[in-house]
């Protein structure tokens, strides 16, 4: 059966030679100018991120490359498909075609399509965060270009420079060079007839000026680029601008306009998916080796038909009538197998296919539980917490003591720590997803330190066990950084320490390793002389809720989050901790960190002064303002703190009641809460600015805010003040929005 299968093939292979030496020539001219003209139309393709209609393209182009043996124009087919591999973010199928491509390249020494592969190369390694790497190429594929004088691709590698620039560091000086490369590329492509790479320059431009704050010429050159994208069909520009337009509108606090652009951003975004729907078929085909099998054919063929040519025309005949029915016979039976087989692999998809449906409808069900476990915690834990720390507040107005001044400023620090727990426990997979963002602000880390201590110093005492403290004399006064989560990095390590350690000592070191400029670079040891920790156990500590041993955990107590914070805190930082312990012997934790020196120029703080409003009594005086809670311990606290700076306040205890009092009385100011019994807060807003779009109106509320600021602001909140708040940022909010408000004739 299988010579008679060989002979079939080895007959038609005869007959297809025959009937190909019988047609006419193509001119190999033809072919090139073919060629070029795809391999040009293939490269707009994917600038407007057609990739289907690339994909054709390139495989026509490379065919007839094949066809007429032209190695340049295979180089450059495959160097194109890196392209397009690389915009569609399959790395290492691009540098596949690219490493392909440069071979040839360097072999029939064609410099023009080595210097664009080249330049291609940057671009990779550039998205897989090799700036060096990326310079290099660069490099290379300028020389080739300055060679040849082709001012247009100068142009072209001037932007990728800004954008590689941009990616290495946001510092003053790197953007300005990044503006410098992309002012040298606008020379460059001043009468350059490749829209794409114009749309590119005016992009990169908008995104420097956005970095630098200068907006309206972020806004100006965006629209530029825009307008330019529009104008020739790249819908990738048009996306990427309509984004960058929201990020700006959204810099400016002109929350509908971003919104607006956002959603024009991802309404193109859906049309490019939907046009690269079948390209993503091609793509899956690619994988199952089809047309790797159509070659082996094809190969196989040519073969069989070398040495069976001497065959005579009479004897083929004979054995092609005989293999016709064997054939026949085979594929009938074939059909049949793969039939049956095809049925049964359909009724096993469909199975796991409902198995999937339905495991996804129960992750869905057990993420909505989720995020409203959270959010309904999160405001019953937050609302108790808000009136700790309001009432501390209120507190340490009243003259205390030197003592209970003390013992108020730790509670008011415990409170504010407590909040950031809360926040960090509920939701542990936004920071180990590094989601959790560092803040940058001056502040006195020997004071914060000496906090933190004053905090810990009563369940010290409790252990009898002394904290010795060594604060490096070197250290600049004033730092910039995050101190509210170097808190809780201490207050972790320190009371991990206290609780392991009994009738001992423990000693918090911070000292400057070094200084570079206003760079301080310094090492925190905290060290102790408590139980100690086994070796094999070392590794497993930082993680979720992990101890030591099941004996500790009975022993000590504790969730065992308090490293796994700590952990992930510093890798949010861009630093990591270290464990040195003995068991028995104590243990020493220690870490790296670098910061600012903060020095505070007059130019700095006038333009801070312009930006905020002093509070003073004149502009909070006789002011009315509507309180709108219907927890009473919460009333009374923030009605107090307004009071104490002669503020008119009026209570409504739901919302209902508060959208009347609305309507009936003038106001300067609405505070709201969000979840009240009867009408919710945002309801009551949606009330009041039927009649009413000018009163300020400031959600002052216990929910998360991570991902409902549009929902607010959309419904006709002015602001947002989270409880608990602080009160600095309370008055603040206050002043700027009582300071603009338009009193009615």
């Amino acid at each position: 059966m299988r010579n008679l299968l060989f002979s079939f093939v080895t007959l038609l292979s005869i007959i297809s030679t025959q009937a190909f030496q019988e047609k006419s020539k193509v001119e190999i001219s033809e072919i090139d100018a073919k060629i070029i003209e795809l391999l040009s139309s293939a490269e707009i393709s994917i600038n407007v991120l057609n990739f289907e209609k690339a994909h054709k393209q390139l495989d026509t182009a490379l065919e007839f490359s094949k066809q007429i043996g032209d190695e340049k124009s295979i180089a450059l087919s495959s160097s194109i498909l890196s392209q397009l591999f690389y915009i569609r973010h399959d790395y290492s199928r691009a540098i596949t075609e690219l490493q392909r491509a440069i071979s040839i390249q360097r072999e029939i020494e064609d410099y023009p399509g080595l210097a664009y592969s080249y330049m291609t190369y940057a671009k990779l390694f550039h998205n897989t965060d090799s700036p060096e790497r990326a310079i290099k190429y660069l490099n290379l594929s300028q020389d080739l270009y300055e060679k040849q004088n082709d001012g247009e691709s100068l142009g072209i590698i001037n932007i990728n420079r800004a954008m590689i620039t941009l990616g290495v560091s946001y510092s003053k000086e790197n953007v300005n060079l990044a503006l410098t490369y992309l002012n040298n590329a606008e020379g460059y492509l001043k009468n350059s007839e490749n829209n794409y790479e114009i749309s590119r320059l005016y992009y990169y431009k908008a995104r420097t000026y956005l970095i630098l704050e200068d907006l309206n010429q972020a806004e100006a050159q965006a629209l530029k680029a825009l307008e330019f994208a529009d104008k020739h069909d790249l819908g990738g520009m048009i996306m990427y601008s309509y984004g960058l337009l929201s990020q700006i509108k959204e810099t400016q606090r002109k929350y509908n306009q971003s919104l607006d652009y956002l959603k024009k951003g991802n309404k193109v975004k859906d049309s490019l998916f939907n046009m690269n729907k079948e390209a993503l078929a091609m793509e899956a085909n690619t994988r199952y080796g089809v047309d790797a099998m159509r070659a082996n054919l094809k190969q196989l063929t040519e073969q069989n038909a070398e040495q069976e040519r001497s065959l005579k025309v009479n004897k083929l005949t004979t054995i092609l009538s005989v293999a016709l029915i064997t054939i026949l016979s085979l594929l009938t039976l074939s059909l049949y197998k793969n039939n049956n087989l095809r049925a049964r692999a359909n009724d096993l998809l469909q199975k796991k296919n409902d198995e999937l449906t339905m495991a996804k409808e129960n992750a869905e069900k057990a993420s909505l539980a989720k995020a409203q476990f959270l959010s309904t915690i999160t405001h019953e834990l937050r609302t108790p917490l808000y009136a700790v720390t309001g009432l501390t507040h209120l507190l340490l107005e009243e003259s205390p003591t030197e003592n209970q001044k003390e013992h108020l400023n730790s509670l008011k620090f415990s409170g504010e720590y407590l909040l950031s727990l809360i926040n960090n426990i509920l939701d542990l997979n936004k920071l180990e997803a590094k989601k959790v963002e560092v803040l940058d602000t001056s502040f006195n880390l020997e004071k914060r330190i000496s906090d933190v201590l004053i905090a810990l110093k009563n369940s010290a005492d409790d252990k009898k066990t002394k904290l010795h403290y060594h604060f490096d004399p070197d250290i600049p006064k004033k730092l910039k950084g995050d101190p509210l989560k170097i808190s809780q990095i201490l207050i972790n390590l320190v009371g991990n320490s206290i609780k392991f350690t009994e009738n001992g000592d423990i000693w918090i070191n911070v000292t400057r390793v070094n200084q570079v400029g206003e760079l301080v670079f310094l090492h925190f040891e905290i060290k102790d002389n408590g139980e100690g920790i086994t070796k094999e156990k070392q590794s497993s500590i930082f993680e979720n809720f992990t101890q030591g041993s099941l004996q500790i955990n009975r022993k000590f107590g504790g969730t065992g989050l308090g490293l796994s914070i700590v952990r992930n805190l510093l890798n949010l930082m861009n630093s990591e901790i270290y464990l040195d312990s003995d068991l028995g012997k104590g243990s020493t934790f220690s870490f790296d960190l670098k910061f600012d020196a903060f020095e505070q120029t007059e130019g700095v703080a006038a333009s801070k002064l312009a930006k905020t409003v002093p509070l003073t009594n004149d502009l909070m005086h006789d002011k009315k303002i509507l309180i709108v809670e219907d927890n009473k311990i919460n009333q009374m606290i923030t009605r107090k703190i307004l009071e104490k700076h002669k503020v008119i306040c009026d209570v409504a205890d739901n919302g209902t009641i508060a959208v009347e009092k609305a309507s009936n009385n003038y106001f300067d100011l609405i505070l709201m809460d969000i979840h009240m019994p009867g009408i919710s807060g945002i309801e009551a807003t949606i009330l009041i600015r039927e009649f009413d779009d000018q009163i300020p109106i400031v959600a002052l509320t216990a929910v998360t805010l991570d991902e409902n600021l549009d929902e607010f602001y959309l419904n006709g909140f002015t602001d947002i003040i989270p409880k608990p708040y602080k009160t600095e940022e309370f008055f603040s909010k206050i002043n700027f929005h009582l300071s603009n408000r338009k009193i009615p004739v």
